[in-house]
């Protein structure tokens, strides 16, 4: 495990935060004195958004059954969902990821699961990132083997230099923030 790639994302993540609640701070002071500006308006607008992508009650008790299941915190399994799919059951990526979870095909026959099926979607998603966690032993680097597969993590000894796999770690581990503040 490279520690400066993580001291390094856990830096951005921090300054992400920074830029974020500031920025929405910001923009509220400016919409509450009356000054309506579209720039403002939009960021404020897009904050809430982002914070506001809520997981459906229905999903609840079947993330519920995985988090007990496979020994991983419900808030992880939110995030991870949150940032993969928005929580669409039908979502597919340009690559084949499919569902909650955006499972590759291979990898969800390899797991035993219909990507299709919203309970074995996250079923296996759970399981999935539950083998990244065993494999690396740290969060960070599970969720870059989650995003960008097991074999690049191994191959940089660390998170990838991919701007969307540092973006991905950076993302979930906020959402994980956000859903752990909601308890």
């Amino acid at each position: 495990m490279d520690t400066e790639h993580v001291q390094a994302v856990k830096a951005r993540v921090a300054e992400i935060r920074r830029r974020f609640v500031d920025s929405r701070e910001f923009a509220e002071s400016r919409i509450n004195r009356g000054k309506r500006s579209g720039v403002f308006e939009s960021t404020l607008s897009q904050a809430r958004q982002r914070r506001s992508v809520q997981c459906p009650k229905d999903l609840e008790p079947i993330i519920a059954k995985a988090a007990a299941k496979y020994g991983i915190k419900p808030e992880i399994i939110k995030a991870v969902i949150k940032a993969e799919s928005g929580f669409r059951s039908n979502a597919v990526s340009p690559v084949g990821a499919q569902g909650l979870m955006q499972l590759m095909p291979g990898t969800a026959r390899a797991l035993g699961v219909d990507p299709g099926d919203p309970a074995q979607n996250i079923d296996g998603g759970t399981r999935y990132l539950r083998q990244m966690l065993d494999r690396f032993g740290s969060l960070e680097l599970a969720l870059a083997g989650y995003n960008s597969g097991p074999g690049a993590v191994d191959r940089y000894d660390g998170i990838p230099p991919y701007a969307e796999t540092q973006n991905y770690v950076s993302t979930v581990l906020r959402y994980i923030d956000d859903y752990s503040q909601d308890r």
